[in-house]
C-alpha cells in the first residue's frame, strides 16, 4: 500500500472556508403552535453545569492543554511545469507544533520544501510570516521561526517515546483539509514501524495510529493523555488520499535528537563509519567498499581489491584488472548488535555521535574480529 502524504495543495479560501464552497440554508415547517413566517423559538438556556465523563474530561483538558501550541503553516511556492519550465505559483498547507517562545516551530520537510513564503496563524488568529532555520529531509523534519510576541506563543510540552504501549490512547491535533485546531482521538495500533523516505533512509522507530490523519495533519503533535508531545504527524496510508484509519507519527525520541541541532546548525551531522558500500549475504554485510582514508579504513577493515596483472601479447604488455573479493570483511554485528541489512547497519551507527567510538564486529578468513572504529562528521 502506497504511503501518502498528508498535506493539501489547495487550501480553502482564508483557511475557513466551506469543503463544498456552497452553503444550503433548510427551512423547516413550522411547529405546532407557531406561527408561519415568524422565527422559531429560541431554545431553553443551557444549563450552568454539566457532567462529562471521566474519557470525555481528558479528551477536553489535552484540548485545552495543546491547542494554543499547534499551528496552521501555510506556503506559496514556485514549480516549473509546461514544455518551456514556466514558473507558476503552487500552494500547501500543513501544522506545525510551538517549541519555544523565540519562535521557533517544528513541522515537516515536506511541508515546507520549495516554498518563497511561509504564513504560520497562532492559537489567536495572527498571522506571521515565517523562514526556514534547518531542514533534515531524511527524516522529514523542518524547524521554521516566527517573530511573534512572547505571551502568544505556547510551547508544547515534550515526552518520552521510549515506554509507549500498544493500546494507549493518543490525540492528534491539527489542521486537516485547512479546519484549523482540529481534535481527533484513537490509540496507539502499532509501534517500531519503520517509514521509507524519498532520500533513500528509513525512518525508524516510528508510531502506528487509528487517529483520524488526513491532508493537513502534517506537522501537527501527537500527544498522551499527559498532553505531552509523543510524537508528529507526517504520513497515513491511504489508496484516496484521506484518512483510512492508519497513520504514522515521527517518536519524540527522534524529534529530541535532531531538533536541537536544526536549531543550532541548520542541518543534522550524521555520524559516518566510512564504509561506502557493501552486499547484504544471508551471513551479514560484506564490505565492498572503502572511502579513501575513512575511519574503517583507517581502523583496518578491508574491502574488495582490485588486482591488476600484465601479460605478454606478442610484442605488446596487456593490462588487466579484476576483483578480488576473497580477502573483504564480513560485518555480523556493530556494537554487540547483530546487523543482516544495510539499513541495521545505518541504524546502528546514527545511534552514536561524530567522534565516538563503535565496534564492529567481523568476520575474516574464519575468525571473528571486534574492529573499534572512530567515527568521523557525515560529509
Amino acid at each position: 500500500m502506497p504511503l501518502m502524504k498528508p498535506r493539501r495543495t489547495v487550501p480553502p479560501v482564508g483557511g475557513r472556508g466551506l469543503a463544498c464552497g456552497v452553503a444550503v440554508l433548510l427551512f423547516p415547517w413550522p411547529a405546532v403552535g407557531q406561527t408561519p413566517g415568524l422565527p422559531p423559538s429560541p431554545p431553553p438556556p443551557a444549563p450552568s453545569s454539566r457532567a462529562f465523563s471521566a474519557e470525555e474530561q481528558t479528551n477536553i483538558a489535552v484540548y485545552e492543554a495543546v491547542n494554543r501550541s499547534v499551528v496552521n503553516i501555510n506556503t506559496k511556492a514556485t514549480v516549473a511545469t509546461g514544455l518551456f519550465l514556466m514558473e507558476v505559483p503552487s500552494e500547501g498547507a500543513g501544522s506545525g507544533v510551538v517549541l519555544d517562545r523565540q519562535g521557533h516551530v517544528l513541522t515537516n520537510f515536506h511541508v515546507v520544501e520549495g516554498a518563497r513564503e511561509i504564513q504560520v496563524m497562532l492559537y489567536d488568529g495572527s498571522s506571521h510570516a515565517a523562514r526556514i532555520v534547518g531542514i533534515d529531509p531524511a527524516t522529514d523534519v523542518a524547524v521554521v521561526k516566527v517573530d511573534a510576541p512572547e505571551e502568544i506563543l505556547h510551547p508544547v510540552t515534550f515526552g518520552s517515546s521510549a515506554d509507549l504501549r500498544v493500546g494507549q490512547r493518543v490525540f492528534a491535533i491539527g489542521n486537516p483539509f485547512g479546519l484549523e485546531r482540529t481534535l481527533t482521538t484513537g490509540i496507539i495500533s502499532s509501534l517500531n514501524r519503520s517509514l521509507p523516505t524519498r532520500t533513500g533512509r528509513t525512518i525508524k522507530s516510528i508510531i502506528q495510529t487509528d487517529a483520524a490523519i488526513n491532508p493537513g495533519n502534517s506537522g501537527g503533535p501527537l500527544v498522551d493523555s499527559g498532553s505531552h508531545l509523543i510524537g508528529m504527524t507526517t504520513a497515513i496510508a491511504s489508496r484516496t488520499g484521506q484518512s483510512a484509519g492508519v497513520g504514522f507519527a515521527i517518536p519524540a525520541g527522534t524529534l529530541t535528537r535532531i531538533v536541537p541541532q536544526l536549531i543550532r546548525q541548520g542541518k543534522v551531522v550524521r555520524p559516518d563509519a566510512g564504509i561506502a558500500r557493501v552486499y547484504q549475504s544471508d551471513a551479514g554485510l560484506v564490505v565492498a567498499e572503502l572511502a579513501p582514508d575513512g575511519p574503517a579504513e583507517r581502523a583496518g577493515l578491508r574491502g574488495f581489491k582490485v588486482v591488476r596483472e600484465r601479460r605478454r601479447q606478442g610484442p605488446f604488455t596487456v593490462e588487466t584488472s579484476r576483483v578480488d573479493r576473497s580477502g573483504a570483511d564480513l560485518i555480523v554485528a556493530v556494537a554487540g548488535q547483530a546487523v543482516r541489512t544495510a539499513d541495521d547497519f545505518l541504524s546502528a551507527v546514527e545511534s552514536r555521535n561524530p567522534g565516538d567510538q563503535v565496534l564492529i564486529t567481523v568476520e575474516r578468513e574464519g575468525h571473528q574480529l571486534d574492529v573499534p572504529v572512530v567515527l568521523d562528521a557525515e560529509k
